[in-house]
């Protein structure tokens, strides 16, 4: 795919932005007043996307065959409760220890969760949640979000509506008038670069000191398991570590990694000192277990990152895809930045015993 101007973005945006999820939604047994009960709904939900905004599309599946009173949407799967407010791609890498296609979902549109999810009123939940994620990245970009509560209502509507069509062109328009570019448009490689040029990219990236928004979601593994497949489901939010903490970047960026970037984000897990400043204690950083708060190509498989205490990097995913873990961070942020402007990455990590993230 060649990328048609500078402002319909850059070949791998074109790819995230494509991406989507294909969906088998089951309606829970306990929600089915109908025999024989209604078939599955299946639908391609983006990776950019939430699912409280599949609804519209999944209610005319099941509307039949509700119980009476008033809908509470939620979805789950395998007995966990799904946040809305995570990007449907990020559940899915997070969740999925091998890419599960469809991927098999129950709705309920009774007995909300309330102990579990934050309430959830449908596309306008969503959309202030996308806006104060924007607010917040903007923050730690900036020093202060004045162009996001600056923005006319016509362009935060147009920016909203890019988001819920999938328009990359539409957002890099809006989204421009934000200033929130670090890395310049010069980091475009094709996704079939060979290694040894993307290790060559920092030289010709521009890029200006500032801090990355990152939210980086890990889950653990038992040591004694070899085959991923094997790993247990996770049943509880209280087993995901979640830490929204901005990765550094001085000057131009040369020879930040993904993995150096990775290592400032879990410096209690690596032996050796991290190649960049962490952000001192009380900074815009929040650590938290179990807290509130097509892409699916590969370009090259992930090598593994040995950690302290016996611990071990398996898997890297961000966006669907298992970079290798010496890919310049800039790439990485120009091309797989999620529209609110925070970098998901999952992470698998292999441990020997329990540890805790300061």
């Amino acid at each position: 795919m060649m990328m048609d101007s500078k402002g319909a973005g850059t070949e791998a945006q074109q790819y995230v932005w494509g991406g989507a999820i294909p969906l088998q939604i089951h309606l829970h047994d306990s929600e089915v007043t109908t025999l024989p009960p209604p078939p599955p709904a299946l639908i391609l939900a983006p990776r950019l996307g939430y699912l409280p905004l599949l609804v519209p599309q999944i209610k005319p599946f099941f509307s039949s065959s509700l119980p009476p009173g008033v809908d509470t949407v939620w979805f789950e799967y395998k007995g966990l409760p799904l946040k809305w407010y995570i990007p449907t791609g990020t559940l899915f890498d997070l969740l999925c220890v091998e890419p599960e296609r469809p991927w098999n979902l129950t709705i309920h549109f009774r007995g909300y969760p309330e102990n579990v999810l934050i309430p959830c009123e449908g596309e306008d939940s969503v959309k202030w949640s996308f806006i104060n994620a924007l607010k917040e990245a903007a923050y730690i970009i900036n020093g202060n979000c004045k162009n996001v509560m600056n923005m006319s209502q016509s362009d935060q509507t147009e920016l909203w509506r890019s988001v819920l069509n999938g328009q990359l062109e539409a957002y890099l328009r809006v989204s421009s008038k934000l200033k929130l570019d670090i890395v310049g448009d010069d980091c475009s490689l094709k996704l079939n670069t060979s290694p040894q040029s993307i290790s060559d990219v920092d030289a010709t990236v521009t890029t200006r000191a500032g801090k990355i928004p990152v939210r980086l979601y890990i889950r653990t593994i038992d040591e004694d398991i070899d085959d991923l497949e094997d790993a247990a489901i996770v049943d509880s939010w209280e087993k995901i570590f979640y830490i929204n903490r901005p990765v550094e970047v001085h000057g131009e960026g040369k020879h930040l990694t993904l993995h150096d970037a990775i290592k400032t984000l879990l410096p209690e897990l690596f032996t050796d000192e991290p190649s960049v400043d962490l952000d001192p204690p009380g900074s815009e950083s929040e650590v938290v277990q179990g807290s509130e708060g097509s892409s699916d190509e590969k370009t090259g498989e992930a090598r593994t990152g040995l950690v302290s205490d016996g611990a071990e990097i398996k898997v890297v995913r961000i966006q669907g895809i298992e970079p290798q873990l010496e890919i310049p961070f800039v790439w990485v942020v120009k091309n797989l930045m999620n529209p609110e402007q925070y970098l998901h990455i999952c992470v698998y990590i292999k441990v020997a015993q329990p540890f805790t993230i300061c």
